[in-house]
């Protein structure tokens, strides 16, 4: 054994960051792995072409808990943000376009281009979405009560839970709904021009395997409108600086208290004596041991590779083999040397077309039939994009007069057929698929990529540690969320071995850069000294 920590980290993803922050504040002696040589797993900002800073995997942000970033003073580390007005472009293939953002009047203009009703009604859907916000989104910082425990403490949680939902009243069935249901049927009833449907629907998909007409995609839908910016609520913004400036800030945090963080450092086993987690051991053979192991990767990565199977109990190793990883999501980063002059709204400066999520999916049959090709193992012949120019309002990431630009992508497949060709040869024509799509919007988009970066499912899995590509490590659907994540009755943060916790994404809350699982991960370790 090299030394000994009260606790050890498994993962410097923005999560495992924030518990070692709490924990470091706390007076623990806390040492975090990461495997990678730079931090923040996937909030990350990295120097892909020279002058080109890209947020290589999450590329925005809004849901970030602004306890954390009081708590921790992440100002002060260096962490700003900028909110984006507006927020969201749509090119149509007519020749129209609809902006959409938090500036009221202009969004009710814009809609209004399409449908004065539609126009009418969004103020009132985002007021439905806020009143159920005010009952779900405090959740997010609790840890989930366990139905089956007739702990008195247990107990008395689901009350208060069952009480707060009493008080939605006529809203309990529209929470219920979006707990549960798909995202169709809910822009079906508020609204009536499919082009304000679609542009909405398309957060309902981000990260899953699904499309807007199936069950658990409003959940999704509802899970990307909470969150603010600076105060500012369901607004988005990019990090200045990119992503990893969020996760340095923290780690600035945690180090400023004593945590001491290891790069480059691949954990190959935890080790375990007698059901108690004891330290983990690396790939290069060292050994560290501690009083407390927590990991921020996956429960697959966790208790299926990191640890051998006759520690755990062999009902709790079926049930995490099983656990659903379903993703086809694909990032496309580039550098670019100007950005898209889009034919609707044309301009070969930045203006607002630039500023927020540009959609390409002109309506809701095109996003059913992109995912029609790659539930056979095909790739989508007409992807869905979701398309940011950070660079359009932060003058840090890109050198000056040229850009960085992400496309979040949706579908390519984990698994290919088996006569679908290679990995490299499929990357590379959805690659240029995408290109062409954009180009048909802004045809000078083709010249003006500089070079560009594909990250397909399986490249985010050998990357970043994500299972199946999936950037909620683990699917955002009722059976897995709250007290179900990652598995009825360990919701908890605790695991079957002594001593062992989890803090990323496959726990309570789930995916989207929030901290809240490693904020409450924190909280229920001091619980546990």
């Amino acid at each position: 054994m090299k030394s000994r920590y009260d606790v050890i980290i498994i993962g410097a993803g923005h999560n495992g960051l924030v518990t070692a922050a709490y924990l470091a504040r706390a007076g623990r002696k806390v040492l975090v792995l990461e495997r990678r040589e730079v931090i923040g797993g996937c909030v990350v900002t990295e120097e892909l072409w020279p002058g080109f800073k890209v947020s290589t995997a999450s590329y925005v942000n809004s849901l970030f808990r602004p306890e954390i970033i009081r708590d921790l003073e992440l100002k002060r580390h260096g962490f700003a943000m900028i909110p984006r007005s507006p927020s969201s472009f749509t090119p149509l293939p007519d020749g129209r376009y609809l902006l959409m953002g938090p500036d009221k009047e202009m969004t009710r203009r814009e809609v209004s281009k399409f449908s004065k009703k539609d126009a009418e009604n969004l103020p009132k859907y985002e007021a439905m979405l806020e009143r159920v916000a005010s009952f779900l989104e405090p959740m997010l910082v609790q840890t989930p009560p366990n139905p089956w425990s007739m702990a008195p403490g247990n107990l008395l949680r689901l009350a208060k839970i069952a009480w707060n939902f009493r008080r939605l009243g006529a809203d309990g069935k529209q929470a219920l709904e979006i707990l549960t249901g798909a995202a169709n049927p809910i822009l079906d009833r508020w609204f009536e021009s499919e082009e304000v449907k679609t542009t909405i629907s398309t957060d309902a998909i981000i990260g899953a395997f699904a499309t807007p007409s199936m069950p658990g995609t409003a959940y999704v839908l509802f899970h990307h409108v909470m969150g603010e910016c600076d105060g500012a609520r369901g607004v988005w913004g990019y990090v200045r600086g990119g992503m990893g400036a969020l996760s340095n800030a923290i780690a600035s945090a945690a180090t400023e208290r004593g945590a001491e963080i290891k790069v480059s450092a691949a954990v190959s086993r935890i080790l375990v004596k007698d059901g108690r987690a004891m330290g983990v051991a690396l790939a290069n053979g060292d050994e560290y041991a501690a009083d407390r192991v927590v990991s921020c990767v996956d429960a697959h990565v966790t208790f299926l590779q990191l640890m051998d199977g006759k520690d755990l109990p062999t009902d709790f190793i079926e049930s995490v083999k099983h656990l659903d990883y379903s993703s086809a999501s694909c990032k496309i980063n580039l550098a670019l040397a100007e950005v898209p002059n889009f034919t609707c709204l044309p301009g070969s400066g930045v203006g607002p077309q630039h500023h927020g999520t540009i959609h390409i999916s002109p309506n809701r049959t095109y996003i059913e039939k992109a995912f029609d090709c790659a539930k056979y193992g095909y790739l989508s012949e007409s992807p869905v994009i979701e398309a940011t120019i950070p660079s359009s309002l932060d003058d840090t990431v890109a050198p000056k007069g040229k850009h960085v630009m992400s496309l979040f992508t949706q579908y390519f497949p984990y698994k290919l057929a088996s006569d679908a060709g290679s990995l490299e040869e499929n990357k590379r024509r959805y690659a240029e698929r995408c290109i062409d799509l954009m180009s048909e919007y802004a045809p000078n988009f083709r010249k003006a990529v500089i070079d560009y970066q594909v990250l397909a499912p399986v490249d985010l899995e050998k990357t970043f540690g994500l299972t199946g590509g999936n950037i909620m490590q683990g699917v955002m659907s009722l059976s897995s969320l709250s007290f179900m994540r990652p598995l009825p009755g360990y919701a908890d943060y605790r695991t079957p071995i002594r001593g062992l916790y989890l803090c990323g994404a496959a726990t309570h809350p789930g995916g989207g850069v929030m901290g809240a699982c490693g904020y409450n991960a924190a909280r229920e370790i001091l619980n546990d000294r």
